[in-house]
């Protein structure tokens, strides 16, 4: 029976993988109060600086609030400085001794500390309603592109479920590949990649590797890898499908052995050594698959001798003769 000796390889794989391009940024722009597009600034396919106006909604009962907030904070604020003034004028005549009783006094202190408590509450309130007006000028939030529009001047926002616009950076994208679990613990032998996608069939864009989701998807066993796309020429769009090609390489060399020597069956996966002349079943873990043969793991030394040829066929704890070795 052929056997073949076991010894450790360097192992790389060229892999070819689908990818899909994201947008650097996205933002789904949603209306914070209740109220009617007025004015809509933008449309589909517009780009935009920062702090560019999108949209400028009319909520008549957020204007009347905080127009009423305001006048509430004026009366506040005068009748807390009339206290004020008080309160200092009657604290300077009681220095005079018998000019103002100290019931006097305390009641006026009193009255004094109450419209302070007043005008802060005033002060409190006006600001939230300022803050809620500010919500009806939409702004940018990042240089970008217009993806998305939904709504048209007239329309009641503020309980859409669907975003009213939405705004990309497309200057840079992600780019998105599920690495099989296999690979992940593997390393690329570059950061730089290089991939194509499918309205470009025939062009090759670049990409770097930036980051690793380190989780497993639990559905699909694999690994969320991310790298990183210079767009300055904007001829790639967010959500093209692709196709990425680059090698793995492991940090240490590994056992590979020929795909016949491994014997797969519905309970295991397993190679047979052999030792002194007997065989045995030894359990072993798939890795990569190479062009010459697969990567295994388990109970494994280097050195040993396993059959070529292996099958369930040939029993465990049996007597064999070693023919041809290599």
């Amino acid at each position: 029976m052929d056997v073949f000796t076991l010894k450790k390889e360097t192992v790389s794989k060229n892999l070819s993988l689908p990818a899909q391009l994201i947008p650097w940024e996205r933002a789904e722009v949603f209306a914070k109060v209740e109220g009617y597009v007025r004015e809509l600034k933008v449309d589909i396919g517009d780009r935009v600086r920062k702090n560019d106006v999108l949209l400028i909604l009319d909520a008549p009962e957020v204007t009347a609030n905080y127009a009423k907030s305001s006048s509430d904070l004026q009366a506040a604020k005068s009748k807390y400085r009339t206290s004020l003034d008080l309160y200092k004028r009657t604290m300077t005549a009681s220095q005079e001794k018998g000019a103002v009783s100290d019931s006097e006094l305390e009641r006026i202190k009193d009255q004094m500390l109450s419209d302070s408590a007043s005008y802060e509450a005033a002060r409190s309130g006006a600001d939230a309603y300022s803050q809620l007006k500010n919500y009806l000028v939409i702004r940018a939030a990042f240089d970008g592109v217009i993806t998305q529009r939904n709504v048209h001047p007239g329309t009641l926002v503020g309980k859409e479920q669907t975003p009213m616009i939405v705004l990309e950076n497309n200057s840079k994208l992600r780019l998105h590949v599920a690495v099989p679990e296999t690979y992940t613990s593997a390393l690329p032998e570059s950061t730089f990649i290089s991939f194509t996608v499918d309205a470009q069939p025939l062009k090759k864009f670049s990409a770097t590797l930036a980051r690793k989701s380190n989780q497993i998807d639990e559905k699909t066993r694999t690994e969320l890898w991310e790298f990183e796309v210079v767009n300055a020429e904007k001829k790639l769009k967010s959500g093209m499908y692709g196709n990425v090609s680059f090698s793995l390489k492991r940090s240490e060399p590994t056992f590979v052995v020929p795909y016949s020597a491994v014997v797969t069956t519905l309970e295991k996966r397993f190679v047979i050594r052999v030792r002194d002349s007997k065989t045995e079943w030894v359990d072993v873990r798939n890795g990569i698959n190479t062009n010459d043969g697969t990567e295994v793991f388990g109970d494994l030394i280097e050195g040993d001798k396993f059959v070529l040829k292996a099958n369930d066929e040939i029993k465990d704890g049996i007597s064999i003769i070693i023919g041809n070795s290599r």
